[in-house]
């Protein structure tokens, strides 16, 4: 029986199971099929053979079940095959093979009923235990349950929750206890962070769980280093908002704000934030000074960094004077410029509050809120005040440093502006007007303009003893905008459209220097100071400012259309604006058409090298008060006196005649007589040297005076041929005419920056000095025409007439021909010097009234010298005076003929009566005592 197992085993069949355990094997037991039982039946049967071939096979093939058949068999081969033994060896295992298997299968067929119905049993049986094996289970399951439930379970599940509930509460305790030992790491990590808010927040709930768990002997030490802890970061947060003085930060300000808030110190911080700033401008300057200083020092000696700031600033170099100042306002600006932005983010966020405020219910926090914020707008309020006076302070000792008379006046200049700078961000810092700084540069800027007009004005003398009064050829568009001194004004005038009919959208709100500036760059920024590259291109070569102007100034025209316009506009009045009372005729145009003084560059200003000299000084005195508007009162005063000077000068020189007041013609008018009378003793000095006796208070205001000046040796006066110096009186006096044309045309200009106090002197020098510029004209021209014509001939002429004739003359005397004559030499002589200067229409009418009204004079002079006449010697009177003014007319366009009346009502009264002729004497006081007595008898 063991070797049938052994041998199912190796077919791969099992013994029936021997115990309950294997039912498992013998339901995977594989039964052979029909086939297979026909087959082995098939195959002869014989038993004893069949029982040989079993008994033949070794033992071992029923040994274990790891036994390996095939390698057993390999290792009994011998070592050297023979084919034929291998075949015979393997038939004999396939017979061995065989005989099992038809044993096994015999055995199978024999007991497969009994199996079968063993097996049905079986199953029954293993169905049974599996029912019964879940029955006892399910019913162990339910015993337990009760046990546990209604006896142990209860209370110790309340004894484990409570347990849990512990050890909770502990593993949170040592979490908290953990955390707050690892605090001060956080700490330090968040205050680099600069995350100041955050560190206070953390600090102040350690602060409070350490006070929780105090009970514990490892928490007995915290409370006191986190309070350590908390005046650290209190002292950093304080570095932090010292920082805000110079580079304002709206991220680091409002985490310092915030942590500031968190603390309950908001009121605290700006304290100290503006002992910061007033600490951040006494460093900046301190440190902006000094770095100069030892740089032009030249070595690292510390001894300057020992000075007191005062005494630092006398030790800068005039080279770095205006750099160290430049930067030295840079500097304060970016102070100014961070407390500008302080107070926007408090505005902002007071907004922002007050919103939030409104939503909120919380009365008390709303209450204590509105407290702390008004306490921050008033403290920064009265700040701006506080820094701009401590700006203030620093820049005038810094000022007071150095004297500032050493510097040249473009230097100067550059020093005004950046001051007037300075001054303008300090008005719309704080609205305040300066004054402590504006005193200190007043002073300063009108002792060196003292001194610098005064040099002037003695350059001035010399160049007016100098000038020759020729004429300085300029283009016929020159306008003083075109020089650089008056550059700056193009910036701030609109040329075509006055101020008030500019449109509305230029008239916007204007942006402030802060506004300009908040996000970056700096006012205060040194602008290279280069002058245009290009020269003034004022001056004409020629006295043209093309050769076909040249020409075209000379040809001659044929019909009216010809007639160039500027002739066309001489005929217009310059005094009123009018055109004359008489048209022009066709025939006068073509007499005149060839005319130097009226065709030779009608529009080109007439002025000389010292006029311009004379308008450069206007427009930088006018710099220097468009700067620094609190000295513009000393600056126009001293203008004035240029313009002074120029016009007494030019009196001196071509107008004072004492025998002109004496004809009583009134060429001077008191207004004129006034303003020479006072120039003469408030600006020119009448002593040759100094009285050494005199008091100081005398020599004082001597120094304030200019000696008198003097015509050159030059100039040429007294000839004939020249109309005694007419050319050079021209240029003279319409240079001065030109020179209070440019006054007119800056009064609004001044009139803008003239504080209103003192706008009286303003007026009073342009109604009393500017306007009597012109009325130069007919002294200076007086002269002229007094010399022009040989008056004392005509007298000659006049007495050898015989005027007691018998009978109406129809032929006029020969003296009327001589005077004539004389107004026709005056005529060719005025176009020789129109030749060498433009002569303007005004002065040539001035000149033909003096001639005129002169020879009129003379006239009736002649008339009151004849000692008889009679009634046709009246007649002969009048037929002389009707001959001249009709012969006079072709030569002159003046009309009327001037004096005409004086002349013809002189000539009516002699045929008055006894009784008319004593009422007529005693309203005709423009006549001479002589010429009233000639016609009393």
């Amino acid at each position: 029986m063991q070797k049938i197992k052994s041998l199912m085993t190796r077919q791969g069949l099992k013994s029936p199971p021997e115990s309950l355990s294997d039912l498992g094997a013998i339901e995977s037991l594989r039964v052979p099929g029909k086939e297979e039982f026909r087959e082995l039946r098939e195959q002869p049967t014989d038993p004893q053979a069949e029982q040989e071939l079993i008994n033949s096979i070794e033992q071992v093939y029923f040994s274990t079940d790891s036994f390996d058949i095939v390698k057993y068999e390999l290792e009994k081969l011998p070592p050297v095959l023979n084919l034929q033994e291998l075949e015979e060896y393997r038939d004999k295992l396939k017979q061995q093979q065989a005989a099992v298997s038809k044993k096994v299968a015999d055995l199978i067929l024999e007991k497969q009923p009994a199996y079968v119905k063993e097996l049905e049993r079986v199953t029954s049986l293993q169905t049974g235990l599996q029912l019964a094996a879940v029955i006892c289970t399910n019913g162990r399951r339910h015993l337990n349950i009760a046990k546990e439930g209604f006896t142990q379970a209860s209370l110790g599940l309340l004894a484990n929750q409570r347990k849990r509930q512990l050890l909770i509460g502990l593993l949170k305790s040592l979490r908290t206890i953990k955390t707050l030992q690892r605090t001060d790491v956080r700490l330090s990590e968040m205050l680099e962070e600069e995350d100041y808010p955050g560190a206070i927040q953390l600090c102040l709930e350690c602060q409070k769980a350490a006070s929780t768990f105090k009970h514990y002997s490892c928490i007995s030490e915290l409370n006191s280093k986190l309070q350590d802890t908390l005046e650290q970061i209190e002292e950093q947060l304080d570095v932090a908002l010292s920082k805000i003085c110079k580079n304002f930060d709206i991220n680091h300000y409002t985490k310092v704000q915030q942590a500031y808030r968190l603390l309950g110190k908001t009121q605290t911080a700006m304290d100290q934030l503006h002992m910061h700033f007033t600490q951040a401008i006494h460093n900046t300057v301190f440190q902006v000074v000094l770095g100069y200083v030892e740089l032009c020092a030249g070595n690292t000696d510390t001894k300057f960094q020992k000075l007191q700031y005062k005494d630092l600033c006398t030790h800068v170099t005039p080279d770095s004077y205006i750099p160290c100042l430049a930067d030295l306002c840079k500097a304060l600006w970016e102070v100014m410029l961070s407390y500008y932005r302080t107070m926007e983010w408090h505005e902002k966020h007071d907004s922002e509050d007050t919103i939030s405020a409104s939503e909120g219910s919380n009365m008390m926090g709303t209450e204590e809120t509105n407290f702390d914020r008004g306490y921050i707008k008033k403290k920064l309020e009265h700040g701006l005040t506080r820094i701009w006076q401590d700006v203030q302070l620093k820049v005038k000792t810094y000022l007071l440093g150095t004297d500032l008379s050493i510097f040249k006046y473009d230097d100067f200049i550059f020093v005004l502006d950046i001051i007037s700078r300075l001054m303008q961000v300090g008005e719309e810092f704080c609205g305040s007007k300066s004054e402590v700084l504006q005193e200190s540069i007043r002073k300063q800027s009108v002792n060196y303009f003292k001194n610098y007009h005064r040099t002037r004005l003695d350059e001035l003398r010399m160049f007016l003893e100098n000038e020759t009064w020729e004429l300085c050829p300029v283009k016929s568009n020159f306008s003083i905008l075109q020089l650089h001194e008056f550059k700056f004004m193009e910036q701030s005038r609109s040329p075509s459209v006055s101020p008030s009919k500019q449109p509305a959208s230029t008239s916007s709100k204007t942006v402030t220097l802060f506004e300009q500036y908040c996000s970056g760059g700096n006012p205060f920024e040194i602008q290279a100071n280069h002058k245009d590259e290009e020269t003034e291109d004022v001056l004409a070569s020629n006295g043209y400012e093309s050769d076909e102007q040249e020409k075209s100034a000379y040809q001659e025209y044929d019909s009216d259309s010809d007639v160039p316009e500027e002739l066309k506009r001489d005929y217009v009045d310059e005094q009123t604006g009018d055109a004359p009372v008489k048209s022009v005729s066709r025939e006068t145009l073509k007499s005149r058409k060839k005319s130097d003084y009226s065709l030779n560059k009608v529009n080109a200003p007439i002025l000389t090298n010292t006029t311009l000299n004379v308008i450069r000084l206007v427009g930088k005195y006018m710099q220097m008060m468009n700067i620094l508007k609190p000295i513009a009162f000393d600056v126009i005063h001293f203008m004035s006196q240029l313009f002074d000077y120029y016009l007494y000068a030019i009196y001196t020189f071509f107008g004072r005649n004492d025998s002109l007041e004496s004809t009583g013609l009134g060429l001077s008018s008191s207004r004129l007589r006034t303003t020479l009378n006072r120039i003469q003793e408030s600006l020119i000095d009448l002593e040759v040297s100094a009285d050494p006796t005199s008091t100081l208070a005398a020599a004082e205001e001597r120094k304030e005076k200019v000696p008198s000046p003097h015509l050159s040796h030059l100039v040429v006066l007294t000839s004939g041929d020249t109309l005694y110096g007419l050319a050079e009186r021209v240029v003279a006096t319409e240079s001065l005419v030109f020179l209070a044309e440019q006054f007119e045309f800056l009064q609004p200009h001044l009139d803008a920056v003239m504080p209103a106090v003192k706008k009286p002197f303003l007026q009073q020098f342009y109604s009393q000095t500017v306007s009597t510029a012109s009325e130069l004209r007919k002294p200076i021209y007086w002269i002229v025409a007094g010399k022009a014509i040989d008056y004392e001939q005509m007298l000659l002429l006049m007495a050898n007439v015989k005027w007691d004739v018998k009978e109406i003359m129809s032929q006029h005397n020969i003296y009327v021909d001589a005077l004539l004559k004389e107004f026709e030499q005056f005529n060719r002589r005025l176009n020789e010097v129109s030749k060498r200067v433009w002569i303007p229409l005004p002065v040539s009418n001035i000149l033909w009234e003096h001639c005129i009204r002169l020879a009129n004079r003379t006239i009736v002079e002649g008339y009151a010298n004849v000692k008889k006449c009679s009634n046709e010697g009246r007649a002969l009177m009048q037929l002389d005076f009707q001959q001249f003014l009709m012969k006079l007319e072709k030569l002159t366009d003046i009309r009327p003929i001037p004096d005409k009346e004086f002349v013809e009502t002189y000539i009516k009264a002699y045929y008055l009566t006894e009784n008319d002729m004593e009422r007529w004497i005693k309203e005709h006081r423009e006549y001479s005592t002589k010429q009233l007595t000639n016609l009393w008898h």
